[in-house]
């Protein structure tokens, strides 16, 4: 019979003593074990060694053999392919025999390990493991048992699809009904594993749960009925299984709601703050579902107090938040706290200046004033359901919050006014028109606590106040909306960084609200805003870049005056010096200056040529990374595409803003080269964005985009796809635009993308964005939704692709004529050319049809149809 392997003892020795320098903090004999544990990787039974030390080596401490085993994990994750096939058999068979090890940390890194090997082979190379666990959890031996579960929940963790897949024929169908046998288990920690392992299988809705779900649920009830359990792990895991089965299977709760309420009431206000955030979020979930107002109605009275309590800080929090330090405006930005951001791409859309569909979601949730610490907690998640129920009860909700508010919001204790400030902000959606005949008498207070002399309160005052500024903006200036700016202007200049950021962002919000209402006030807010500029560390300075590029966005050509751009440009003419190519705050400042660039127009011109170049070579850069990254991987890394994307988008603004001014820039320049690459970026943003450029280019100097035609449009055609809906929209804007530049050279193009741009038009879920932006012969949604928008440029550029496409393709007009008819009469002043159009096409239609069928036709309008065609177009 074989020997067992067994080590060598000078081996061994050398192996202990690496561990134990492993664990110095000096860097350098770190970086040395590190090289030295690389090189031991050469002799294949080096991993015996590291397994030999976890598993069986007694003598030696705790946290040297648990060492032992995670380097051994990172071996395995690494190269276990290449270990022998000895070796890998005794890990797998060494672990089985220490899953129960006596210590728990020997345990938990033996389930870590086990864990990892069973994801490299995927499980199915190692058909005994299952088997093997499952026995143990029946053994006598409590540590067999822990130990077998813990690994247990670790794969059901990393591969709950493949435990429910014919590939390991089904093994759940044994583990469900066995984890179930646990819920009521005498140890906490194993009823909590039981619990654990089944709740990575209700989302998925996994057969095998399905089949046991009155099972689960019994034993679920059953155990918050012990609501008393003693460890917080089992009333965690009772909570999550709710929420989610709340999410799967509603209907097998709704006999057990008034209970189910009453232990998630009491859950929410567990001593343990992880439990609590597990329970609250049960009222997000509940929030959702179309039995939520029925079923909480009853409860409001209690829940609401419990929700707004759980918006205090707690006393950590305030720790960790620097609470009460007042003035930190002088101490530089960590860069570890500074979030990556995300480049959101160009999208043409028509402006609706009527019902406000545009309007970008408010995704801010206004609580980041808490991103040092964790990134979701009780407070997040208080506020957020605060704001999901005012969003269901609506009115409803404020005889219960009203007098909670008027206790919390003039509380001597400044963390209780905080909390009071942050619940009205969450209300401000959902309760709105229940709160107007309070605004007049909260909003100066509000305004009034800006000046408050806690930092955090603050903070939270400006974002309350921005979630109001929608009613502020309607009132008379000078009650609301002048002292609120005066106030947000003064706390922009705060010297905490923490009300800068809030204050910085409430304004952005104030700016979209207040559009050209702005403009008697620029000097000022420019001033304010430019003084910022000198003031702000790393961190802030990036929202305000935002908040400027805001401003252009929101007041446009009015910024376009002498001492507003000797004011504002060269604050940001230099921060674009000092910024290299490759440094990502180039991100939100061509953001900013896309803007600026696009309001400016004429304006911008002095700085536009440096402007452009940059642009054009950022986007040959990343083109050059990407094909080198493609042919050679090992040698060259992948680019940031970002860069890119955001480059076209600069690029855009500045065709927008200059018009044909930009034409002596586009001669000079490799440009239509580029942009033929970027519209067939594997990455959706870019062609997104290079989409969007082309269009631009197209109204900016057509006669450079015209040769390219023959090759852009197929490529244009290729991207009417509407899973990709932003792009599909900017590729179908782009067409319109080329298709009104073109007329009736349009022609020999028009089969490139008709069938398309039908489909979409009528497919049931298209967005109305797109709609829009689709130009073809199915007139009737089109002509529906533009009827809607006042007489604007956009208005104007997609009535003239939709009379090409109509001059092009007379009869696919003629059963949906009547809307365009309709569409046509919305217009109040067409320009002289667009009116010649509407005028030929409708007369061209009745001589078409003959007077007789015209007749019968127009008898089918409303009266002051009749009437407006009649008057304007003589028909």
């Amino acid at each position: 019979m074989k020997m067992a392997w067994q080590p060598k003892e000078e081996g061994l020795q050398q192996i202990l003593q690496l561990l134990k320098e492993s664990q110095s903090p000096d860097t350098a004999t770190q970086r040395a074990v590190q090289k030295k544990l690389e090189e031991l990787n050469e002799f294949p039974d080096f991993n015996n060694y590291l397994i030999f030390v976890l598993t069986k080596l007694k003598s030696e401490d705790e946290p040297t053999r648990s060492l032992s085993g995670l380097i051994l994990k990172n071996n395995v994750k690494a190269h276990f392919h290449k270990f022998l096939p000895e070796v890998s058999e005794f890990i797998k068979q060494e672990c089985l025999n220490a899953v129960g090890d006596p210590s728990p940390l020997i345990r938990a890194t033996v389930g870590i390990l086990i864990t990892t090997i069973a994801s490299k082979g995927e499980l199915t190379s190692w058909p005994e493991l299952l088997p093997a666990l499952v026995t143990l959890l029946d053994s006598a031996d409590y540590n067999a048992c822990e130990g077998s579960f813990g690994a247990l929940q670790k794969i059901c963790e990393d591969s709950a699809e493949l435990l429910d897949s014919d590939a390991l024929n089904r093994p759940l169908n044994i583990l469900i009904p066995k984890f179930l046998e646990f819920f009521r288990h005498s140890s906490p920690k194993i009823r909590s594993h039981a619990i654990a392992c089944v709740n990575n299988f209700i989302i998925g809705r996994t057969q095998a749960l399905m089949t046991h779900i009155d099972a689960f649920l019994e034993a679920s009830i059953n155990l918050f009925h012990l609501a008393s359990d003693d460890d917080p792990e089992v009333r965690k895991n009772v909570c999550r299984a709710l929420v989610m089965l709340l999410e799967v299977r509603m209907d097998r709760l709704i006999p057990h709601m008034h209970n189910i309420i009453e232990y998630m009431l009491m859950r929410t206000q567990d001593p343990d703050e992880a439990v609590a955030l597990e329970a609250c979020e049960f009222w997000l979930s509940l929030a959702e579902q179309h039995i939520c107002k029925e079923a909480l109605s009853p409860y409001l009275t209690r829940l609401v107090p419990v929700l707004v309590r759980g918006m205090k800080y707690s006393e950590i929090d305030i720790i960790l938040l620097k609470g009460d330090v007042e003035e930190d405006e002088m101490i530089p930005d960590r860069e570890e706290d500074i979030r990556p951001r995300f480049h959101k791409s160009r999208t043409h859309t028509h402006k609706h200046t009527e019902n406000g569909e545009e309007g970008e979601d408010d995704d801010d949730d206004g609580l980041d004033d808490d991103n040092s610490l964790s990134d979701w907690n009780l407070r997040k998640c208080s506020a957020a359901a605060l704001d999901c129920l005012a969003n269901v009860f609506r009115e409803d909700l404020l005889p219960v919050l009203v007098p909670i508010l008027k206790e919390t919001l003039f509380h001597n204790g400044w963390d209780v006014k905080e909390s009071g400030i942050l619940a009205l902000g969450a209300i401000a959606e959902g309760c709105m028109q229940g709160m107007i005949p309070h605004l007049g008498e909260l909003i100066p207070y509000l305004i009034n606590c800006l000046s408050d002399k806690k930092a955090l309160v603050r903070a939270i005052t400006c974002w309350t106040l921005s979630r109001y500024s929608h009613w502020v903006v309607s009132q008379n200036h000078d009650l609301y909306f002048k002292p609120l700016m005066n106030e947000l202007l003064k706390r922009i200049l705060d010297a905490n960084k923490r009300v800068q950021e809030a204050a910085c962002s409430a304004f952005a919000t104030l700016e979209e609200e207040a559009c050209t209402e702005l403009v008697p006030y620029l000097g000022f807010i420019l001033e304010t805003l430019v003084f910022a500029f000198s003031k702000y560390q790393h961190k802030n300075l990036l929202i305000l870049y935002d908040a400027i590029g805001t401003l252009a966005d929101s007041v446009g050509h009015h910024l376009n005056k002498e001492e507003y751009i000797n004011l504002l440009m060269p604050p940001l003419i230099e921060k674009w010096n000092v910024l290299k190519d490759e440094d990502k705050d180039l991100f939100p400042l061509l953001e900013c200056l896309s803007s600026v660039a696009t309001a400016l127009q004429s304006g911008f011109l002095p700085y536009c040529e440096p402007v452009y170049r940059r642009c054009v070579c950022l986007v040959e850069q990343t083109l050059n990374q990407h094909i080198a990254n493609t042919q050679s991987p090992e040698q060259f890394e992948a680019p940031d595409k970002d860069f890119m994307i955001v480059a076209l988008d600069l690029l855009s603004g500045l065709a927008e803003g200059l018009n044909g001014q930009i034409e002596k820039l586009v001669v000079d320049s490799n440009i239509m080269h580029l942009l033929y690459q970027c519209m067939q970026d594997p990455m959706p943003e870019v062609r997104q964005s290079s989409f969007a450029l082309l269009g631009d280019l197209t109204k900016a100097c057509f006669q450079h985009v015209h040769p390219c035609i023959p090759e852009f449009l197929p490529i244009l055609g290729g991207n009417l796809n509407p899973e990709f809906i932003s792009v599909c929209n900017n590729a179908t804007w782009a067409i319109g635009e080329i298709s009104v530049k073109l007329g009736q050279d349009m022609a020999p193009y028009i089969p490139l993308v008709l069938n398309q741009l039908i489909v979409i038009i009528n497919r049931g879920q298209t967005p109305k964005t797109l709609l829009e932006n689709t130009d073809c012969d199915a007139l009737k949604t089109r002509c529906s939704s533009l009827r809607n928008i006042r007489d604007n440029e956009e208005k104007d550029s997609a009535f003239r692709g939709m009379c090409q496409m109509i001059t092009v393709n007379p009869a696919g007009v003629v059963q949906d004529f009547i809307f365009f008819c309709d569409a046509v009469a919305s217009w109040v002043s067409p320009k002289d050319d667009l009116r010649d159009m509407f005028h030929k096409i409708l007369h061209g239609f009745k001589n078409q049809v003959g007077d007789e069928n015209w007749k019968r036709f127009a008898d089918q309008f409303p009266p002051q149809l009749h009437e407006r065609l009649s008057s304007t177009y003589g028909v």
